[in-house]
């Protein structure tokens, strides 16, 4: 299945309909997501673009920092070493494609989640602006 994601545009429709179902079953988490976004931006060297496999990517300073997919998947970036003190914790979820990197997986379901959303993309955007210094 994973060819699919090499079809042109079929990852960003796949997303929109997530979206969509989203916004059918639970819109108060397209307000969130749009919070979340909107707090990134206020970052100095952020920004947002097109995730490639669809959803919003978070970027810092050139570099993506994470992306959140329409159904409240957030994915960031973070060392695995950094991965593996957060797994530890058991609020994260090793990446659903790319288990083995730094990448990991949280899905936002509550109001709590949206907080650790923004927490887990501080920390993500810190270490990238730390390395960069």
């Amino acid at each position: 299945m994973g060819f699919l994601k090499s079809v042109p545009l079929l990852p960003h429709v796949f997303d929109s309909l997530l979206k969509l179902w989203v916004f059918v079953s639970k819109s108060y988490l397209l307000d969130w997501f749009d919070e979340i976004e909107e707090e990134v931006l206020t970052w100095e060297g952020t920004s947002t673009s097109i995730h490639k496999y669809g959803g919003l990517q978070f970027n810092c300073k050139g570099k993506e920092i994470g992306h959140l997919h329409g159904n409240g998947l957030l994915d960031v970036l973070f060392t695995r070493e950094i991965k593996q003190r957060l797994l530890n914790k058991g609020r994260i979820q090793p990446h659903h494609v790319f288990e083995k990197s730094g990448w990991i997986s949280f899905y936002i379901k509550n109001y709590h989640d949206k907080a650790y959303a923004k927490e887990l993309l501080q920390a993500a955007y810190q270490r990238v602006t730390q390395a960069t210094n």
